[in-house]
């Protein structure tokens, strides 16, 4: 299957990034290159576009669409690595960056990546598929407290008490191997009025963050990334759910934001300065027109800032 991505929130994102032709920007989750073919597009000779993927399939199939560019660079590696790219190519500062946290429309579709509950194939959901990491390790071999964890921290689940208590009596019997297996544990496990509303969509990607260890470190890179921009550069985030977003708005709020010292205090003693403005308070939403297209914009959040 051709590796593809629709790329949301497309002209929100290239008018939020204020593309300088001249300028470096950085693609932290390349995916499809959707977005950064567009970026490039708007950059003259002088200009650099790094992508970052750590998923070899995206970064071959971007290769080859992006292979008229001569001015990109792309580079596997998981994006909370950054530092270490930015420093082992020199790249001491940054007119923008983009950081896309979904998951590519490739990788739900494809049945033997195993992230979808709507195919059926071996239970994985590496991004990266050289890790050893995978879903089948997590659904087969993570205690049961372990798993009440994931479910409860990165799937808000509330039934994850039952569903988890429905895996580990199936894995007992054997080995649970693929996502339809999983799919119709989860939905024995809860009641029969969730079972037409996405009754598996809060586990799978409970299992899919602990994989990809979606979550740890991603407060850090939005922090050194802030440091590595240009005055005047700008940043977009777009996450996907719920504890991605309240990191993002907590990092942004806390870096837009002078002294951080406690009401009670009568001088400041923190010293904190702000790095940042926020060009938007709140979250930018997909269209009506975007998400009846694409479905999956509709959980989409657009956070961006500039640096001060």
């Amino acid at each position: 299957m051709e590796f593809y991505h629709t790329p949301i929130m497309l002209n929100e994102i290239l008018e939020g990034l204020k593309i300088n032709p001249s300028g470096i920007y950085l693609d932290c989750t390349l995916g499809g290159a959707g977005h950064s073919e567009q970026i490039l597009k708007r950059l003259n000779s002088k200009g650099l576009l790094i992508g970052i993927d750590k998923d070899e399939e995206a970064l071959s199939y971007s290769a080859e669409r992006l292979k008229e560019f001569n001015n990109k660079l792309l580079v596997k590696s998981d994006f909370k690595l950054v530092k270490t790219v930015l420093e082992e190519h020199g790249i001491q500062a940054l007119d923008g960056v983009l950081i896309d946290l979904g998951v590519s429309s490739h990788q739900i579709d494809s049945a033997e990546r195993g992230f979808s509950f709507n195919h059926d194939g071996k239970l994985d959901m590496r991004m990266d598929k050289s890790q050893k990491l995978s879903a089948y390790e997590v659904v087969n071999f993570y205690s049961e407290k372990e798993l009440l964890n994931i479910l409860w921290r990165y799937g808000e689940e509330n039934y994850a008490r039952s569903i988890v208590r429905k895996i580990v009596e199936a894995r007992k019997q054997k080995p649970i191997q693929t996502t339809f297996e999983l799919k119709n544990i989860i939905e024995s496990a809860v009641p029969k009025k969730y079972l037409f509303s996405g009754a598996s969509k809060k586990t799978f990607q409970a299992i899919r963050i602990e994989v990809n260890d979606e979550l740890n470190g991603l407060e850090e890179v939005l922090k050194y990334l802030i440091t590595k921009l240009k005055p005047g550069g700008r940043m977009a985030v777009l996450s996907f759910h719920s504890l991605e977003d309240r990191i993002v708005k907590s990092v942004f709020k806390l870096e837009a934001t002078d002294c951080i010292c406690s009401p009670d205090m009568p001088i400041c003693t923190c010293g904190h300065k702000k790095r940042i403005n926020l060009i938007n308070k709140k979250p930018i939403l997909a269209s009506p027109l975007e998400q009846n297209k694409n479905p999956r914009a509709t959980s989409a959040k657009l956070r961006i800032v500039e640096k001060v």
